[in-house]
């Protein structure tokens, strides 16, 4: 079915002014599942440098407290998405919730380093299912347009603002103990779960295509070993054989899959929605979104924290303009889609938040003053993310409904692995600049080259957008032109 056509569930949410509560609810309960998602990301960005010291962690070591948690997400996001198409979005949405909720509780009583990482996998793998299973409930249930802008504006803000948020509830966590970072999730998700059970639809399974056993394998460790490699290549180096061979690896997953995808009947993924151009863009812009930012952040926690002794909770209160900035955005930002297109904002607003990285990058020293040197590019990266419910909405668009789960799933595989990808470049350029740093100006020389690496890619995305609204623009006047004629000619006849 058309995502434009809409069932009696749509109906009744598309064509209403006001929403009935139940489905508010719906939508409240989907967004506080991914709130938790983001907060739980950066919260224990900000709690790092308190695990690696408890625990004894090298800075390579505690990548993988980020790492793990993307290698099961990124990993298995576009199992997971089309998993929900075929074996129902409520059953595989309670069950994956319920895994992350046990996940978090697991992390926060481990003691042990390798243990502490694979409840981070775990909780990824849920996260893998729980994202693209919640995006799809709702594009699903709320009517393409206004109503549909409406629900993903509120429901992507609060994705970032939960990212957002959990800076400063890292920093009041961290400062009880690190462990609270891991077990603040734990009651929220059980609510979440409760609420999800009486409020999600039922929906059924799809009659066809719930049987490709191998396009699931070699898709699933295919994308597994890819992040894998490239989270882990900073440490083996990036010409080793480990690398190399692991790299050859995915190539030959993904050829395998790709055969198998072409030559079943119903296929998992239907490759030819990666030619729609829409989907393509939105994936590169969340990839220089994701990618640049959790970068940026990964290394202002390190040098802030250990190269200038900044406090956790200093280093949060530091950061919250850009969750305010990201949650006010919620009042206005579907208006914007509805007023401009997705491709207008997405430009823009991608372009901002790489200006504000090059005026951090500029302007950082050793002894940085909040108003005159941190703030301004702190708002200016705050503004960036206003865009971000834009990129979900041109994702969505134009998709059939059968699909949604696929489309969503490819985006935020697009974010999640194009983020690890950023992140491991990153760290192998900061490694060898920071090792043996005993001042904040060396920290700092060592710093920087990751610092512009990351502005470098917000402001690849961003050239990629503006070039994205160029095309858009032409084919529009080009579509105009050619309306123009037959209208003439048809005149004439």
């Amino acid at each position: 079915m058309s995502s434009t056509s809409l069932n009696p569930h749509q109906s009744a949410v598309g064509s209403a002014i006001r929403w009935s509560g139940r489905t508010w609810g719906l939508l409240i309960t989907l967004c506080v599942v991914l709130f938790l998602d983001g907060l739980d990301v950066s919260m224990i960005g900000v709690a790092l440098p308190s695990i690696g010291a408890e625990l004894d962690l090298s800075t390579s070591s505690l990548q993988w407290l980020i790492s793990g948690y993307v290698l099961g997400y990124g990993g298995l996001l576009l199992v997971g998405g089309r998993t929900a198409d075929l074996l129902g979005r409520r059953r595989v949405f309670l069950i994956a919730l319920a895994v992350f909720a046990a996940a978090s509780l697991l992390g926060g009583l481990v003691s042990s380093g390798p243990l502490l990482i694979a409840t981070r996998f775990i909780k990824g793998l849920a996260a893998a299912f729980t994202a693209p299973t919640g995006l799809s409930i709702i594009t699903t249930n709320f009517a393409e347009g206004p109503a549909r802008n409406k629900a993903l504006s509120i429901y992507t803000v609060f994705g970032a603002g939960g990212y957002s948020s959990g800076l400063l509830f890292g920093g009041l966590m961290t400062g009880v103990g690190w462990r609270w970072t891991f077990l603040l999730p734990v009651p929220i998700a059980l609510l979440a779960l409760a609420a999800a059970w009486v409020l999600v639809p039922h929906d059924e399974p799809a009659e066809e295509g719930g049987h490709d056993l191998l396009g699931a394998l070699t898709s699933g460790a295919a994308m597994l070993l890819l992040v894998y490699t490239v989270v882990s290549a900073p440490e083996a180096g990036w010409a080793s054989a480990r690398t190399v061979l692991s790299f050859v690896g995915v190539a030959a997953l993904f050829a395998a899959f790709v055969t198998i995808e072409r030559r079943i009947a119903h296929p998992l993924i239907r490759l030819g929605i990666l030619r729609k151009a829409t989907l393509v863009r939105a994936s590169i812009a969340i990839v220089a979104v994701g990618g640049s930012y959790f970068s940026w952040q990964f290394i202002v926690t390190l040098f802030l924290q250990d190269g200038l002794g900044w406090s956790p909770l200093e280093l949060a209160l530091a950061l919250l303009p850009i969750g305010l900035m990201v949650t006010l955005s919620a009042v206005f930002s579907d208006k914007l889609v509805d007023r401009y297109g997705t491709a207008p904002i997405i430009a823009v607003t991608m372009t901002v938040m790489a200006a504000g990285y090059l005026l951090f990058l500029v302007r950082l020293d050793t002894a940085p003053t909040y108003l005159g040197v941190l703030l301004p590019p702190l708002l200016l990266i705050g503004a960036g993310w206003i865009g971000f419910p834009a990129i979900n909405i041109q994702a969505t668009s134009g998709i059939d409904d059968d699909e949604q789960g696929l489309a969503a799933g490819v985006l935020q595989t697009s974010m999640q692995v194009g983020a690890a990808i950023v992140l491991a470049v990153t760290t192998a350029i900061i490694t060898s600049g920071t090792t043996g740093a005993e001042s904040p100006a060396a920290a700092l020389d060592g710093f920087q080259p990751g610092l512009a690496f990351a502005t470098a890619v917000s402001a690849l995305g961003a050239l990629v957008a503006i070039g994205g609204l160029v095309l858009d623009r032409r084919g529009r006047r080009t579509s105009e032109a050619v309306g123009e004629d037959e209208a003439e000619l048809v005149a004439a006849a």
